[in-house]
């Protein structure tokens, strides 16, 4: 397993949208929040171990870069932030659970494609696409 704190984000980034081209699952360990009995978040993160297969990468309103997945287990769609990621291993595994569509209109988030795009959008956090972006567009590719 790769460790985050021995490498720069940068580095973890390309590692994730490598496997996310590649169609290869990634196992992570990251901290989330606790839920208490009724759901309610405790504030307090546990460690827990996801394989995962990604299919975004997106950077929120508030600035975190969020990496949205499929979990493997549960087939179930997952939201890790990837501040919170400890440790990663990228597999040579291929996807196997269907997906959501990757890009979607923007409310609060937008669609990145590269560690470019990130230093761009922390730089100029007003632009939010207001059109349907989809995969086939190559007007955006340039």
């Amino acid at each position: 397993m790769k460790n985050t704190k021995t490498q720069t984000t940068t580095k973890t980034l390309a590692d994730l949208y490598r496997s996310l081209d590649r169609q290869h699952a990634v196992t992570v360990s990251f901290l989330k929040e606790e839920k208490d009995d009724a759901g309610k978040k405790t504030g307090r993160l546990v460690e827990t171990v996801r394989t995962l297969e990604p299919y975004d990468i997106r950077t929120t309103h508030d600035g975190h870069i969020v990496i949205k997945a499929m979990d493997r287990d549960t087939g179930e769609s997952r939201t890790v932030r990837l501040d919170r990621v400890l440790s990663y291993t990228c597999h040579r595994i291929a996807f196997g659970i269907d997906r959501p569509e990757a890009t979607i209109p923007a409310g609060r988030v937008i669609v990145v494609r590269s560690a470019a795009q990130v230093i761009a959008r922390e730089l100029g956090r007003d632009y939010l696409p207001t059109r349907h972006i989809i995969r086939t567009d190559t007007a955006l590719a340039a």
